[in-house]
Formats: C-alpha cells, sequence, structure tokens
C-alpha cells in the first residue's frame, strides 16, 4: 500500500491526470463491501491533499459501516462519454482501489457530523481510448509492480 504522496512522487504526470479526472465533476463513485460479501456502490465525494486522498461519510451512511467492518474500497472518477467520432479526444476515467484508514470525526456545532478516511492506495487504474481511437488503452499502477499498460482492440 502507498499514501497518494508516494504515488505522486513515483508518477507526477500520471497522477495529476489521475487528479484531473477525480476533479471533472463534484460527485464520484465509492464501492464498498456489503456484510454478505457484495458489493455496494455509493455517490461520494473525495479530495487530494499534499499527502492523501480522502474522503467523509456520513454517521448512517451504510458505505460507512461497511469500511469499519470491511476497510477496502475502490474509489472511480465521474463519467464523461466520449463523443461520437471524437472517441481519441476522451480524457478517460480513473480509479483508486484500497484500503480506508479513519483519520478523524467531523464535528459541527459540538455535535458528530461524520467521519473522515484517507486512502491506502492498493492500485490507481487509467483508462483512455488510443491517439487513433482504435484501441482501448489500460494503464494501472501498484507500489510494488509500478506501472503497466495493455491495449485492447
Amino acid at each position: 500500500m502507498a499514501t497518494w504522496s508516494e504515488f505522486r512522487a513515483s508518477e507526477p504526470e500520471w497522477a495529476a491526470t489521475v487528479e484531473r479526472l477525480f476533479a471533472a465533476r463534484r460527485h464520484k463513485t465509492i464501492a464498498t463491501v456489503r456484510a454478505d460479501g457484495s458489493p455496494r456502490i455509493s455517490g461520494i465525494e473525495c479530495e487530494f491533499t499534499a499527502d492523501h486522498l480522502q474522503f467523509g461519510s456520513m454517521p448512517s451512511a451504510r458505505k460507512l459501516a461497511d469500511l469499519r467492518r470491511d476497510p477496502r474500497l475502490a474509489l472511480h472518477s465521474p463519467s464523461i462519454d466520449p463523443e461520437e467520432g471524437r472517441e481519441a479526444e476522451w480524457p478517460g476515467e480513473a480509479k483508486v482501489a484500497g484500503r480506508a484508514v479513519w483519520s478523524g470525526a467531523i464535528d459541527g456545532d459540538g455535535q458528530p457530523q461524520g467521519e473522515m478516511f484517507i486512502v491506502d492506495v492498493e492500485s490507481v487504474a487509467l483508462t483512455t481510448i488510443s491517439p487513433d481511437g482504435t484501441k482501448l488503452v489500460v494503464e494501472w499502477w501498484t507500489p510494488v509492480d509500478g506501472r503497466r499498460r495493455v491495449e485492447r482492440s
């Protein structure tokens, strides 16, 4: 696992691309693991700080209960459709997988308003289209193996 700053130091330009994709819209998607082992998909907001990718959760959210029980998660950037005929200009989609690490309570007016987490990064993935618009390009990074790439027709 790695912090976001460790990933950013390893792949600065690529990290900037991932951050830009996440910033394209306010709402992202998080996947957590339900008590029965099935996935739960929820909306979420997150932000990149100097050192971390972080997010908060309201105290009664089901995703919070999931993360307390099993910290595994995947975050997905907002989806932006490629324009027909201009697929090669599509900016792509980014995903970050890892574990939620509790970083503190969110207080408001003396009342608990939620909880904050940072992401311990297991992998970062970026999906784009080749410059000629004919192939799907999937790149991913892990702290152990670094960056890899495949193209699919």
